[in-house]
């Protein structure tokens, strides 16, 4: 597998490591769930966010714990909605 830019938030912290921290992957859409779960593993935090694109919504966000995918994160959620709007994917003055 190629190397993965993988981007590091905590969530309910404005100090670096000391919040919750999430791994936040963007534009996933080309990798499959075995390269998702490899991924996530490697990083080892609790969980990594990937976004992928949607037919129902803006974004879909799929969650990996270093073991298996669940269904929801709330700090990788706040990561990766912070991280979207932070980096201009998302229009600054849009709300959430």
């Amino acid at each position: 597998m190629k190397k993965q830019k993988v981007l590091h938030y905590d969530a309910f912290s404005s100090v670096a490591n000391k919040g919750n921290p999430a791994g936040v992957v963007l534009h996933a859409d080309y990798l499959d769930d075995e390269s998702m779960q490899s991924i996530a593993k490697a990083v080892g935090f609790n969980e990594t966010v990937f976004v992928v694109r949607s037919d129902k919504a803006d974004y879909r966000l799929r969650y990996f714990t270093p073991g298996h995918e669940i269904n929801l994160c709330g700090h990788a959620t706040i990561g990766s909605m912070f991280c979207l709007k932070s980096l201009g994917i998302i229009d600054k003055s849009a709300s959430l």
